[in-house]
């Protein structure tokens, strides 16, 4: 279990290097596929890399003071942790507003022996490679690697909700 230095750490410590060229879709699911890629902290030149899935429901608009109702699945207790802290810094996060159930799906890890930097440059070159619009390259820290992913997951929130709130609007529904 992380500590809450631990927990503070992964956050803050968290970098996307790569970012969808798209965003989360007003009225559907969106599935990103995701390449996390952590130093292993006793093992030099060690680089692990995390490949899955991250799904997003589409948005629905819920009552504020209703994000405890925000699903996880398929995520540990530290991915609970970050929730409950997104959940106390809600009056900062007003685009939170929106109820997403997030899950990750098909991980796979593997260890490679390069630096963080040609691991990343190799990930780069195969996404361009299969124009993949959906793809994503996340930095971040081992041991949370979960909060890293979810911090990913409220960050791809916060710069899809803009986009989101027009299409109700436009559709009449808020």
């Amino acid at each position: 279990m992380l500590d809450a230095a631990s927990f503070q750490y992964a956050i803050e410590n968290t970098q996307v290097i790569h970012a969808p060229e798209r965003r989360i879709d007003t009225f559907g699911t969106t599935t990103f596929r995701f390449y996390l890629v952590t130093e292993l902290m006793d093992s030099v030149g060690q680089v692990r890399v995390r490949d899955g899935r991250l799904h997003a429901e589409r948005p629905q608009i819920i009552a504020p003071g209703h994000l405890q109702r925000l699903m996880l699945e398929g995520f540990g207790e530290r991915a609970e942790r970050f929730m409950s802290w997104l959940q106390d810094n809600a009056s900062h996060l007003a685009v939170l507003k929106y109820g997403f159930q997030f899950r990750k799906t098909d991980v796979v890890d593997y260890v490679v022996h390069n630096s963080v930097e040609e691991v990343v440059q190799r990930l780069k070159d195969q996404i361009d490679y299969a124009e993949d619009p959906l793809s994503a390259i996340i930095q971040g820290v081992d041991e949370g690697w979960e909060v890293s992913l979810l911090k990913f997951a409220s960050d791809m929130i916060q710069e899809s909700s803009g986009g989101n709130m027009g299409d109700f609007r436009r559709r009449g529904l808020i």
